[in-house]
């Protein structure tokens, strides 16, 4: 198999899950962020608007997030990573409304 091939072949079993995986990057890197990478106004700019998106989010999308969000703790081989990815749910009040 060449490295084309591989490069195509999904690595996720859904949508969501690639979309999550993605923000939770991104949630990675603005938490890791010095100042000086990032401008923490802008920071915060991020994380609010990513709240704003999660809280218009249905109890079922919740839910599935949060399943992901667990699923992604447990798989996860950097303990300050997994720790990041367990706090996430209840950071962003996903577990709120998520009953």
């Amino acid at each position: 198999m060449t490295y084309r091939e591989t490069a195509f072949m999904p690595v996720y079993s859904s949508l969501t899950h690639a979309l999550a995986a993605a923000l939770v990057d991104v949630l990675w890197f603005i938490e890791g962020s010095e100042d000086e990478q990032m401008d923490p106004d802008d920071a915060v700019k991020v994380l609010e608007g990513v709240a704003h998106l999660i809280s218009k989010l249905s109890g079922d999308q919740r839910s599935e997030l949060t399943g992901l969000l667990g699923t992604m703790a447990e798989a996860e081989s950097d303990p300050a990573r997994r720790e990041f990815l367990e706090g996430l749910p209840e950071g962003f009040g996903l577990l709120d409304d998520a009953v």
